[in-house]
């Protein structure tokens, strides 16, 4: 019997053969490289510390990564599909059972060629074959290779979401950063305007100035008092976000008017880079596992088209004594194969077999798109850095002159050479020019947290 189990398990083993199609990845659709500039070739991004290295930002991505709670059902999602996959691999070999059992059963006389009451007793041990299916065609193999493929697409989405979260706590900290700087900056306008209407009331009692320039401080100063507001409650709202992101309170800085300039900004990116460092990504490899696991359905619906055949087998001692049960010559067991051919299913086998191969269809599709997505993604942080640089020096400029413009305008208007209005539309002027500056700083950090994201991380 152990001779016959362990021969049909060999056999299935050995003669499996697989109706899965060859696997054909897509080639990229999109430029061999990507930006305007030289293409480097071997460039790699550095681990997340290394690239990120304000060590309060680090602080925040390690309590992020421990605390987010999307991050926990990622890593379960990716315990769940390892396990799924233990599941359906262990289809792929047979599984036994040491079983023991006893019964006892009485028959009545009018029911015995003796006329006589009968009790009998049987007592049994032995090692069970469950239901063993030999893979002829693969079936159960297939369905192993796409439960597989399911459980690494998973791990790369749980890797994918990893990234992510890590660009969206850098962004949440600056955004939180710079939304304290200009809710600071704003306050400290307000209290300008206070003094400005100060001086204008004063001047007007003196008769130095008309009723227009005390309106137009008054109105001066509630414009201030309303973006005081909006930006003090844009950055309670960031501060709020940052905290989920984080899992728990964060503390800020108090802000000093050049928190964003003492933040350190990561490397920069070559002009040009080459699509391959796509492949990289997590979400390319996710559809590229998708792919995979799209391509193994095909061959177990294809395979069900073919006869199954499964093993039930018992090996063991039987007795109707127990303290006999391992006497002599009390061998005994059972072996029963069985084999089921489709005859008539109602299409069912040929309607699986289209839903797999329209999904390897739908897989390609979403495969070529992540990779179109993925090109759209590095280009627009090649632009975004280039641009931002730019806009940045030129803002920086114009923030100076708004500040020299802003104190020659305030000496005239001491000295009596210009009116109220010239000197309110040059607070205004440094006001926006200022803010602006704080938001380009912004802008160009963001942009650094979003390269590590789209490139793959390191």
């Amino acid at each position: 019997m152990k001779r016959i189990l362990l021969s049909a398990a060999l056999l299935g083993a050995l003669s499996a053969c697989s109706f899965t199609p060859p696997l054909q990845v897509p080639a990229a659709p999109v430029p061999a490289s990507v930006g305007s500039g030289p293409v480097a070739e071997d460039f790699r991004l550095p681990q997340w510390r290394n690239y990120f290295s304000d060590p309060a930002l680090q602080a925040l991505i390690d309590k992020a990564l421990l605390n987010n709670r999307d991050m926990r059902v990622a890593v379960a999602r990716v315990e769940e599909a390892r396990a799924q996959y233990g599941v359906q691999s262990a289809d792929r070999l047979p599984s036994f059972n040491a079983n023991a059992g006893g019964s006892m059963s009485r028959t009545p006389g009018v029911l015995t060629s003796s006329g006589k009451d009968s009790i009998s007793h049987r007592y049994d041990v032995n090692l069970g074959l469950l239901s063993y299916e030999l893979d002829f065609w693969g079936r159960v193999k297939s369905l192993s290779e796409a439960a597989k493929a399911n459980y690494l697409a998973t791990e790369e989405a749980q890797r994918a979401f990893q990234l992510s979260l890590i660009a969206d706590v850098a962004n949440g900290w600056y955004s939180a950063r710079a939304l304290d700087e200009q809710a600071a900056y704003a306050g400290k306008t307000v209290a300008a305007r206070e003094e400005s209407l100060r001086v204008a009331s004063r001047r007007l009692e003196a008769g130095t100035a008309s009723r227009l320039d005390q309106l137009q401080a008054e109105t001066a100063l509630d414009s201030a008092r309303a973006d005081a507001a909006s930006y003090a409650r844009r950055a309670e709202n960031a501060r709020n976000a940052l905290n989920l992101l984080v899992g728990e309170p964060v503390a800020l800085p108090a802000a000093k008017g050049d928190a964003l300039t003492e933040l350190p900004l990561a490397q920069a990116l070559p002009e040009g880079l080459p699509s391959t460092v796509l492949l990289a990504r997590p979400d390319v490899r996710q559809a590229e596992q998708s792919l995979i696991a799209a391509h193994a359905n095909i061959g177990a619906a294809r395979a069900a088209f073919f006869p199954k055949v499964s093993l039930v087998g018992s090996a063991g001692v039987a007795s109707n004594e127990l303290g006999d049960l391992f006497g002599g010559n009390r061998m005994a067991w059972s072996f029963a194969p069985s084999i089921s051919l489709p005859i008539f299913d109602g299409g069912r086998n040929q309607a699986n077999l289209d839903i797999a191969q329209a999904r390897k269809v739908v897989a390609v599709a979403q495969y070529e798109k992540t990779i179109q997505s993925a090109f759209a993604d590095v280009a627009n942080v090649l632009s975004d850095q280039k641009w931002l640089a730019e806009q940045f020096a030129a803002q920086s400029r114009l923030a100076e002159r708004q500040a020299e413009r802003l104190k020659l305008a305030d000496l005239r208007y001491q000295s009596g050479l210009v009116g109220y209005l010239d000197l309110l539309d040059a607070q205004r002027e440094h006001y926006s020019a200022a803010l602006a500056l704080v938001e380009v700083k912004r802008a160009r950090l963001a942009a650094a947290a979003q390269a590590y994201k789209v490139l793959g991380g390191g």
